[in-house]
């Protein structure tokens, strides 16, 4: 048990760093599931099955539709990575 809550600890952090990467915001978002979806995990391992709802509710609903606007205003869907 206690390796599977460090996996999901360990992928919510990776998840996070993939939102903040991704010079896309398409891609920005796949980092955001995964982010939400192994936080909610995580806390639900722990025993907080309401605060892993909440976050699930909050998180997704809230952040996603900011990402859907800045994903509509994006002119490029594929733009120019960092130093290439």
């Amino acid at each position: 048990m206690t390796y599977f809550v460090l996996f999901l600890a360990l992928c919510f952090v990776f998840g996070g760093l993939a939102v903040a990467s991704k010079p896309s915001s398409y891609y920005g978002v796949v980092g955001l599931v995964l982010a939400s979806l192994m936080g909610c995990g995580w806390l639900l391992s722990l025993g907080v099955s309401f605060v892993s709802l909440v976050l699930f509710i909050v998180y997704l609903g809230g952040m996603l539709v900011g990402f859907v606007y800045s994903v509509s205003l994006a002119a490029e869907p594929f733009p120019e990575a960092w130093g290439i």
